[in-house]
């Protein structure tokens, strides 16, 4: 079996897991929207303390907010570069585990704003997207993509770009005269 290293940093929370088939060897996450830098590495750590090395990482792709987005999917392609193992990238609303057959997830996008996806029979139809919530309707948040998803997903997807569906609120400064 393959054993996967599964990130996914698109929400307030950091989360780490390593699974290997349909096993969850190691499974954690951390809170804190502006702390993934630490957590990710931190959760990492302990993943690999006492389990076999990964065989790959699967990381999510987001949409989420952009910092820690990068944070994520940074660490992620560092660490399987460094070990010359695969890196494959999930869009992280997939991972969100929902029991219904037609159902619509989000996650907070701050700026009072959701990202969100529509589902049937578990497939996305729609989105990625970022709304205001009443531009949404019968929207499930408060759920956070899960490791055993993530690698799941990593037989049917790749995504090669993260999902930033706004503009960065940093913008290069006017060229001084």
């Amino acid at each position: 079996m393959t054993i996967s290293l599964a990130i996914d940093t698109s929400t307030s929370r950091t989360i780490v897991g390593l699974v290997d088939g349909d096993n969850i060897l190691f499974q954690s996450f951390a809170e804190g929207a502006t702390d993934h830098g630490r957590a990710v590495s931190d959760l990492v750590s302990q993943a690999l303390l006492n389990n076999p090395a990964p065989d790959q990482v699967v990381v999510g792709m987001g949409p989420g907010p952009f910092t820690g987005l990068r944070v994520g999917i940074a660490f992620a392609r560092t660490f399987a570069l460094a070990r010359e193992i695969p890196v494959i990238g999930i869009c992280s609303l997939d991972a969100i585990d929902i029991e219904n057959a037609h159902y619509t997830v989000a996650i907070d996008a701050r700026r009072k704003e959701i990202y969100w996806a529509r589902y049937e029979s578990g497939l996305r139809v729609e989105g990625p997207s970022v709304n205001k919530p009443d531009e949404v309707k019968d929207f499930i948040i408060g759920k956070y993509p899960s490791v055993q998803s993530l690698v799941r997903l990593s037989l049917l997807q790749n995504e090669s770009e993260p999902f930033y569906l706004r503009r960065p609120d940093a913008v290069p400064t006017a060229e001084r005269s």
